[in-house]
């Protein structure tokens, strides 16, 4: 049973979310990049919430728009790039008002960054000591000295042997392990409402992922902060995180509970997602599943839909070629789901045929 929605309406608006647990509401972002072959829109007309203390992950495919979505959140689009349209309001302020001095200070104090590569988060001539201490005080009105106690303290708790002396170190004395903790340990300074962790586990190995998850996990349960998580990774999703917004082509397509969409996504695309993750427990004869063809060309408009010339059940149908789909709603046995989709909650029928 399907029932079409405003493109506005979220997740947490068809489960009827309280309003005093939204952290962050955005609505109709869109970012758009000036390249030769003529305009990208990057991040096309995005509107989610996040509540306070959810684990959100985001995720799709490289070039779905997701990391672009996420320094638009926190203004850190930098030309020829630039945010065209849309709000952002974190606990009733549209941080797209806010001047540039201001917005620097929610960034680091009410929302907190995690780099994907923790070595270019850093300034390589400075040590990391001198790059916390210069973080707590832009936030907090400490001494030096002060600062630099606390920064030790945060080293500390994320693992970090040794704190007060490796304060002294530069970044490249740090394994890339090493320096995502120091990553969540800047997060951590400042009690932050809301951390953006833009691929931490990307190039590290297993363990190393295992433990950067255990950090970002104590932000949540024991600091009370929201998470955004962007990763490519659904065996992540899984077991971490809470709530999934999938990303296609710089749209949001399927929003869900992290069960409900492992039980039964709603769009065809979340589909082919999943059937490309490896797993254990089914045994596949052949190689491992993939999506084929590539994402559409982004310096030109939709017509229909944007998943339509890879879709195993839309392909080539008029209707999804040449009609834009609503935001659908799916009522399933795990929760309600929203798919941008034509055939959302017929998914099944149509596979069958």
């Amino acid at each position: 049973m399907t029932e079409s929605n405003a493109s506005t309406m979220t997740i947490d608006a068809a489960n009827a979310a309280p309003e005093r647990d939204t952290l962050l509401d955005v609505r109709g972002l869109r970012t758009e990049f000036q390249t030769a072959r003529g305009r990208v829109a990057a991040v096309r007309d995005v509107s989610f919430t996040i509540r306070r203390r959810q684990r959100l992950a985001i995720v799709g495919e490289s070039g779905s728009g997701k990391s672009a979505m996420a320094m638009s959140i926190v203004g850190l689009i930098q030309p020829p790039g630039r945010v065209t349209a849309g709000e952002i309001r974190l606990g009733g302020t549209n941080l797209r008002e806010l001047s540039d001095r201001k917005l620097s200070e929610v960034r680091g104090g009410r929302i907190s960054l995690v780099f994907q590569d923790p070595m270019s988060a850093f300034d390589p001539i400075r040590t990391i000591g001198s790059q916390m201490i210069e973080s707590i005080r832009v936030h907090q009105s400490v001494s030096k000295r002060m600062a630099r106690r606390q920064a030790a303290d945060l080293l500390g708790e994320v693992g970090v042997t040794d704190a007060s002396s490796r304060l002294s170190d530069y970044p490249h004395q740090y394994s890339g392990g090493m320096r995502q903790r120091v990553l969540i340990a800047m997060a951590l300074a400042n009690s932050p409402e809301l951390v953006i962790a833009d691929e931490p586990t990307t190039a590290l190995d297993v363990t190393t992922q295992a433990q950067v998850l255990e950090l970002l996990d104590r932000l949540v349960t024991d600091r009370g902060a929201a998470l955004m998580l962007i990763t490519h990774n659904l065996g992540i999703v899984a077991g971490f995180c809470d709530s999934v917004k999938v990303m296609y082509a710089g749209q949001l397509i399927e929003e869900s509970e992290s069960r409900a969409l492992f039980a039964s996504a709603a769009h065809p695309y979340s589909r082919e997602l999943l059937k490309c993750v490896l797993r254990t427990d089914r045994r596949q004869e052949g190689l491992l599943s993939t999506i084929p063809g590539t994402l559409p060309d982004p310096t030109q408009p939709f017509k229909g839909c944007s998943f339509e010339p890879r879709c195993p059940l839309g392909k080539g149908n008029p209707l999804c070629q040449g009609v834009e789909p609503p935001l659908a709603t799916v009522q399933g046995p795990h929760g309600v789901q929203l798919a941008k989709c034509h055939f959302a909650g017929q998914l099944e029928l149509k596979e069958d045929q």
